[in-house]
């Protein structure tokens, strides 16, 4: 605990990056997760297809190579301010998390009865009420535990954008060391935080699953 008071502005800057590219990767995440969802069971064949493409691709890409793309090509693709590794780190965490969003989401759809969305469309609802009305509300309740599986490995795996200069819990090692800290302890102390923030995750988790648990 000696290293957390003695250097209490390295740790706060290093969690504050943990949690900046968590939040915002996870925010892209659920956002375009949802959309590649609703393409991956539309009835319209090629935004299936675009999802299917998409789910495939990224989800079958490595995610170091996937931040590597954002944070060496981007900036040759498109004007990007100096600095904006920690952005890109987001984006393209968020863009990868959200192929297993995607399937997470798709997989609960498929627990719901066929039947019941062929019901709703005859009685003329549109295909986006279908599922905003009918489906996904039943849906969520399979999907929570799995949803929560996601968000904890995308909370592990903001430490790969450490590898690009990206300032969080995975490089504060190097930080310690330069100081002449041991570098078992600093171990020892990220694993600690990084149990303290799954057991916060698996708590929201009990919780949900408690607010929408099925009477019996």
């Amino acid at each position: 605990m000696n290293q957390i008071f003695e250097y209490p502005d390295l740790w706060v800057q290093a969690l504050w990056g943990t949690v900046v590219l968590f939040v915002g990767g996870g925010l892209i995440a659920i956002v375009l997760g949802f959309i590649v969802a609703a393409m991956r069971v539309s009835p319209i064949p090629i935004a299936r297809a675009v999802g299917a493409v998409y789910v495939n691709w990224i989800r079958n890409t490595p995610l170091t190579l996937v931040l590597f793309f954002f944070a060496f090509c981007v900036p040759l693709l498109v004007d990007v301010p100096r600095g904006s590794f920690l952005a890109l780190a987001v984006c393209g965490i968020g863009i990868y998390t959200a192929t297993y969003v995607a399937e997470t989401i798709r997989s609960g759809i498929n627990t719901v009865p066929v039947g019941q969305a062929e019901a709703a469309r005859a009685l003329g609802l549109s295909f986006g009420q279908v599922m905003t009305l009918v489906v996904l509300p039943q849906a969520t309740r399979a999907v929570i535990p799995p949803m929560v599986s996601v968000f904890i490995a995308l909370l592990k795996n903001t430490t790969v954008a450490s590898g690009f200069s990206v300032v969080n819990l995975g490089n504060i090692r190097a930080n310690m060391s330069e100081n002449g800290e041991n570098q078992l302890v600093t171990i020892v102390l990220v694993m600690v935080i990084f149990v303290l923030l799954v057991f916060v995750l698996s708590a929201l988790q009990r919780a949900a699953e408690k607010k929408w648990k099925v009477a019996r």
